[in-house]
């Protein structure tokens, strides 16, 4: 159970991530819905570079619609710690993320500190 810092997040701040993540959730959709149709829109035949440009351009696709999806999840996972009461808790510290940090990023599972720690460790373990 997280413990409480005395800056715990208000319903204000939550209503406004909240807000702020279901507008960013229906971008993402759009954009990935746009990127389909541009892909689907472009011709089959063509010489060796039409056909090379097509699959830079496939695999463009991919990659955003990776990046998107990655988006996507921490858009979810956003909103279901909201709905279950532990948004705004850093998974590292369980202290309070930042009001600030949350307004900026509110999929954000880390406080500074946090992300300070999860870095320092993960740079560590890199060596």
């Amino acid at each position: 159970m997280a413990r409480s810092t005395g800056t715990k997040v208000t319903e204000k701040v939550v209503k406004e991530c909240r807000d702020k993540l279901m507008k960013t959730k229906m971008d993402l959709l759009n954009r990935v819905k746009e990127a389909r149709e541009k892909l689907d829109l472009g011709e089959k035949g063509g010489d060796e570079a039409d056909q090379t440009m097509r699959l830079l351009a496939e695999q463009e696709m991919l990659n955003l619609n990776d990046r998107l999806r990655s988006q996507l999840f921490e858009i979810e996972s956003a909103l279901g710690r909201i709905e279950g009461g532990s948004f705004g808790v850093c998974e590292e510290t369980d202290e309070s993320i930042e009001v600030e940090r949350l307004r900026a990023i509110p999929w954000t599972r880390l406080s500074i500190e946090g992300a300070e720690i999860r870095e320092s460790v993960n740079r560590r373990y890199a060596r």
